[in-house]
């Protein structure tokens, strides 16, 4: 009979904090939530103040059993879920299925699962923090609201089976607007002149930016050849050369947004992906010397603040692997809206390298370990040193023309050496321009002039890390529930990965049309924000959750009534396409179903023709020159394939790829079959790797456990 009984979430953290503890406690998992509200109903009481309606999660009473007679038969039970709401809000519903009540010193948490700080964390419990819980709940049931009274209207009004969200209808709006804007965009014409300059064999480049001391800008091909024609002979006298140094500080220790948006840009992971593989890390790896230890720091925070002990520790590596000089004591300005509980991301151990624990990783851990690694180590290093130089040149005819070469060039590394954060948009200045030494008066040689036309480009749509992004900066959502709000809207198939891009699909810019006209005030980017700074202020004790719910839903409830009265007698048009049913004659229209867009008659049920929609692209054929289209596997991966691509074609092309063709590439099938094993190869090999590591990890279990 064990003394104690600690219960977390998961059987990977489970694992990990047994072997820190004596042989009288009892670790078991919950296995995440074991009380939710019903699926198939509201669950809501709104007539008697919005009470909740907790059920024992289907499918989970063996384990609340098991749960139940461990917890009878301990002397003592420590709640040990993760440390954030919704971590607080399982150990909630965990004391109330095992009795305990909630004035019980019971509630453990660990920023990281160390031996040294889960056994100081065991000695240190305390009450279940009900305000954490009360935010965790007031989300909860305000997205559930949202969600169960909104989506009947889409069911009536779109299609059976979709669902609205009240934080990933925002996200998707988002998505939709910046397409508008991609569409609506009309490239403007603009100009810029530079002229390749040499002085004793050294090339450097200057550019046009003004005339007479005034800045200018360039329209047309008309203003250029006019300038071209009065500098084309004239001479290039250096009129100022100022010379200075720029420092380039380290970006801050990971919070989890820019973990998955560094993530994201350097290895091209998912931001679900990111999270799962991160957990992992955090629950627990074994590797040498150390047993099995928890590898980072919680990865669901906002904050960017980091222990003494931690520096302390970035200090001792810096200096003996880098020197004195590589070192500096840094201190990183957390937001004034984050919640500061938690550390950044950091590794736990700093001498545990990534090099030298590969071997116990799996490829995509060992990625996002090194990442968290040389980001956390780099926040604690010097500065990169630059230095820079600016110089003015002008060409006189009757006016003055002014160019200006801007260079850079490194001169001490400092934290450049070890990580360079990646940045969504490249600026001028990432470039070097290496510029020889110049002096006042003197005259430089041209080489040639080099007019560039350009235009001005519409805003790129968003990816993953750039949606991060902007969610944060607009206060939508919390860290821990971005990547929940992407892959909701990717699985509903309002929105579409097109290489990294996230593009709105039909049904999503159908839905978002729909949910804007009739929910405006509930479904914008600054309602949505306030409704977080709440759920805020909630967590904090400034607000009782049931307050923010009754706020929300008197207005809400008015939009309800207003969309269902107006949507009555309101007919959503199916869109058109420009294929014709064969049976009827009638073009057949675009529908949606499970696996994405079909085409149905729209004499249905007359006529009950349906076939599969096919979306062409815009490159022809690289074998025969025909249509190409994009088709969707059951599992909604994409392929390619030409139009004559069938059986009844007298003369069938066999073009079939998985990747989409380019201009100008050739395709054949030996090629493809070739592209096809190595992708395999790398997937088996990879898959090898990962079980290999799994059954060392097992067999050294089982060794401990003989002994």
């Amino acid at each position: 009979m064990a003394n104690k009984l600690i219960i977390v979430e998961s059987p990977a953290k489970a694992n990990t904090i047994k072997k820190f503890l004596g042989s009288d406690v009892k670790v078991v998992a919950s296995m995440g939530h074991i009380r939710d509200l019903p699926k198939s109903k509201l669950g809501v009481d709104i007539e008697h103040d919005f009470e909740p309606e907790y059920i024992n999660i289907r499918g989970k009473a063996s384990l609340i059993n098991s749960l139940k007679k461990d917890a009878k038969s301990a002397k003592k039970v420590y709640l040990a879920t993760d440390p954030d709401r919704e971590g607080e809000a399982i150990a909630y519903h965990l004391a109330y299925i095992l009795g305990i009540p909630l004035d019980s010193i019971c509630r453990v948490t660990f920023n990281e699962i160390t031996k040294e700080t889960v056994q100081k964390s065991i000695k240190e419990p305390r009450k279940i923090d009900m305000n954490l819980t009360d935010a965790q709940q007031a989300r909860r049931v305000l997205d559930r609201i949202v969600g169960y009274q909104i989506s009947p209207i889409l069911w009536k009004k779109v299609k059976r089976g979709l669902s609205a969200g009240r934080v990933q209808s925002v996200a998707v709006k988002l998505i939709v607007d910046r397409e508008e804007e991609i569409e609506k965009f009309i490239p403007e014409e603009y100009w810029n002149i530079y002229v390749k300059l040499i002085k004793n064999d050294e090339k450097f480049t200057a550019k046009l930016y003004g005339k007479d001391g005034k800045k200018i800008e360039l329209h047309n091909e008309k203003e250029v050849k006019e300038i071209l024609s009065k500098i084309e002979n004239g001479k290039y006298i250096v009129t100022d050369v100022k010379k200075g140094e720029k420092k380039r500080t380290p970006a801050p220790p990971f919070t989890t947004s820019t973990m998955q948006q560094e993530a994201s840009r350097k290895l091209g992971f998912a931001i679900r992906k990111t999270m799962n593989v991160a957990q992992g890390l955090y629950e627990g790896v074994s590797v040498p010397e150390k047993g099995t230890v928890g590898l980072i720091t919680y990865m669901r925070t906002d904050s960017t603040r980091i222990s003494e002990e931690a520096r302390h520790s970035a200090k001792k590596y810096i200096t003996s692997e880098y020197g004195e000089k590589y070192y500096e004591n840094r201190y990183y300005k957390t937001k004034a809206d984050a919640q500061d509980a938690h550390e950044g991301i950091r590794p736990t151990y700093v001498e545990l390298t990534p090099d030298m624990i590969k071997d116990s990783l799996t490829p995509d851990q060992y990625k996002l370990y090194k990442l968290i690694y040389n980001r956390f180590i780099a926040s604690q290093m010097s500065s990169a040193i630059f230095d820079t130089i600016t110089a003015n040149i002008d060409v006189k005819d009757k006016e003055t023309y002014n160019f200006r070469a801007s260079g850079q060039t490194l001169k001490f590394k400092g934290f450049m050496t070890l990580y360079v954060e990646d940045k969504d948009e490249k600026s001028d200045e990432d470039d070097e321009n290496n510029i020889p030494e110049l002096e006042v008066g003197e005259t430089v040689k041209k080489e040639k002039i080099e007019p560039k036309q350009s235009f001005t480009e519409p805003p790129p749509r968003y990816t993953e890390a750039s949606l991060v992004k902007t969610l944060e900066e607009k206060g939508i959502g919390r860290p821990s529930t971005y990547a929940t709000i992407i892959s909701t809207i990717i699985d509903r198939r309002y929105v579409e990965k097109e290489q990294k891009q996230l593009v709105p699909t039909e049904l999503g810019k159908v839905v978002n049309n729909l949910l804007i006209s009739s929910f405006k005030d509930i479904i914008n980017v600054e309602f949505t924000a306030e409704i977080e700074d709440r759920f805020d202020k909630i967590a904090e004790g400034e607000e009782a959750w049931k307050d923010v719910i009754r706020k929300f839903y008197a207005p809400f409830k008015v939009e309800l009534e207003k969309a269902n009265e107006e949507l009555e007698h309101v007919k959503i048009e199916d869109e058109v396409s420009n294929v014709k049913c064969e049976k009827c004659g009638r073009m057949m229209v675009i529908k949606y179903g499970k696996y994405g867009k079909f085409l149905a008659c729209p004499g249905y049920p007359e006529c009950k023709n349906i076939k599969s929609y096919a979306e062409k692209i815009d490159v022809a054929c690289p074998v025969c020159g025909g249509d190409v289209f994009v088709r969707k596997t059951k599992r909604g991966k994409a392929y390619y394939i030409c139009s004559n691509n069938n059986k009844d074609n007298p003369n069938p092309c066999n073009f079939i790829s998985w990747n989409k063709p380019k201009e100008g590439e050739k395709w054949t099938p030996e090629l493809e079959e070739t592209k096809s094993k190595t992708r395999k190869k790398t997937k088996t090999s990879t898959k090898t790797k990962s079980a290999k590591k799994s059954k060392s990890k097992t067999g050294s279990k089982s060794k401990t456990s003989k002994k």
